[in-house]
């Protein structure tokens, strides 16, 4: 029996709710669509996902979320050929990592050849260099989901253009991402099944470019 979870109901409506703390304890349901939806990240192949090698980084930093911030989970999660589903879990802990009083704002910087994805790597290079010497750590603070999302987007968009070897920057994302806060354990169920479904519902996808 497939899942009767609506997806355009429940991530497209709207992407952010007005005046809702998004660093507060919830889990979210995050949807983060591929650039220009092109399907760079795998191909679904008699109903299961067999990834790219972007697929394999992508999968590698969704993976490095919680180490990056300790209060954060991850749970059910599903790439598929041009976008990803995934469910984020923000704990009430606020972890020992400190999120950077000058997160870079990865949804409204498009990337050039010389700016990158938001934030220079030579910026990037010297916050991590920073705190591993020693320097002065913020304050500890819960990261948001926006954080959260940006970190995810960056590295891997990062990595992938390291993959690619030209040595100009490209866009991996869409500009913004999707997000449905699950309110309860029944909806929590639909969610995980929805993704665990997502393979084998391909054909039917809104995101399929058979469809646009």
């Amino acid at each position: 029996m497939k899942s009767k979870f609506n997806p355009r109901q429940h991530r497209r409506k709207s992407i952010r709710l007005s005046g809702y703390d998004y660093s507060q304890a919830d889990a979210y349901f995050v949807t983060i669509v591929a650039w220009q939806r092109v399907c760079l990240l795998g191909e679904i192949v008699d109903g299961e996902m067999k990834l790219s090698s972007y697929g394999e980084i992508v999968q590698k930093w969704w993976n490095e979320i919680p180490k990056h911030f300790p209060n954060v989970e991850i749970s059910a999660f599903i790439i598929m050929p041009n976008h990803i589903h995934g469910i984020i879990i923000l704990a009430d802990s606020r972890g020992a990592v400190p999120a950077p009083s000058n997160e870079p704002d990865f949804n409204s910087m498009a990337p050039t050849q010389t700016q990158g994805i938001g934030i220079s790597e030579n910026q990037a290079r010297k916050q991590d260099t920073t705190l591993k010497q020693g320097g002065e750590t913020p304050p500890l603070r819960r990261p948001t989901l926006g954080q959260v999302v940006a970190y995810f987007k960056y590295q891997s968009t990062k990595e992938m253009n390291l993959l690619d070897g030209s040595g100009v920057v490209t866009k991996f994302w869409q500009r913004n991402y999707y997000e449905h806060i699950i309110r309860n354990e029944r909806e929590m169920d639909r969610v995980w099944r929805y993704i665990e479904g997502n393979p084998s519902a391909w054909e039917e996808d809104e995101e399929n470019p058979k469809h646009r």
